[in-house]
């Protein structure tokens, strides 16, 4: 492991060991008015207002929301928990129809086995290749293991996908990854977006000319370099509550040329060269 004095000790352990001081940004139906109708219904008896999915940001705020206080959890003797398992029925419904159709109802709600509690604390809109909605998401949850009686933190992020249906905006696809806490700070330079810039499309793709000082806005982090093809480019990353940078986007304009979102695999383009 590279050495570090005191102060880049002390730097390095507080990015990657400490959990998220972001606000939730899912605080929607904070009262009980907003669930009573949905009480006694199944899945498939239950209609999404429209007001709620208008925009693609209602509809990942509100889907997030719902799901707060959610709890899909291991035994645990300690009364309910939120809102029980009541929000799962109506946040199934946020699913577009073809979604849903890959997806059943029993393996939607598996999906949150050990999570009593979840919190988005990361949400970008970024533009997607084939003109699609997609977004960046981070979230916090309260997790729990069979066989303990205590709780933990645990973070994980992903992208949604959403189409426009007749009812509104639906989420037609979702991924999510749970955050590596430990091997990623012990090793290599893939959580570092410097050096992933530096490595893939330096070292292994021989394209960088010269690279730019780096723009940071909040968790966004946007890195230009200027190609020895004579374009530029601009790779984005989104910053992790683990301290690992996450690329969501490549950019590249040639000469006086707009902006225009490339898909650059430099592991299967150029790490054999």
């Amino acid at each position: 492991m590279f050495r570090l004095n005191q102060k880049d000790i002390e730097a390095y352990h507080q990015k990657y060991f400490r959990p998220s001081c972001l606000r939730a940004l899912n605080l929607r139906f904070s009262t009980w008015d907003f669930f009573a109708p949905f009480y006694d219904k199944t899945h498939d008896q239950i209609k999404v207002p429209p007001q709620l999915t208008l925009t693609p940001e209602d509809t990942v705020l509100n889907y997030f929301s719902i799901l707060r206080e959610a709890e899909n959890m291991y035994d645990r003797g300690c009364g309910t928990i939120g809102q029980a398992k009541l929000p799962f029925p109506i946040a199934y419904n946020f699913l577009s129809q073809e979604y849903q159709n890959k997806l059943s109802y029993k393996e939607y709600v598996h999906l949150f086995s050990g999570i009593g509690h979840t919190s988005l604390i990361k949400l970008c809109r970024f533009p997607d290749r084939k003109r699609g909605i997609r977004f960046f998401y981070e979230i916090e949850t309260i997790e729990g293991a069979e066989g303990k009686k205590a709780e933990y933190f645990g973070y994980s992020y992903g992208f949604i996908s959403l189409l426009k249906e007749q009812e509104g905006f639906r989420i037609s696809e979702m991924t999510r990854i749970e955050e590596d806490f430990l091997c990623a700070p012990y090793h290599g330079w893939n959580h570092d977006g410097e050096a992933v810039v530096d490595v893939k499309y330096g070292h292994w793709c021989h394209l960088i000319k010269h690279i730019y000082p780096t723009i940071r806005n909040e968790y966004i982090k946007s890195i230009y370099f200027h190609g020895k093809d004579g374009a530029d480019y601009c790779i984005i990353f989104a910053l992790l509550t683990n301290g690992t940078d996450i690329e969501i986007a490549q950019f590249r304009k040639a000469g006086n040329e707009e902006w225009k979102q490339v898909h650059m695999m430099p592991e299967e383009d150029c790490a054999g060269e």
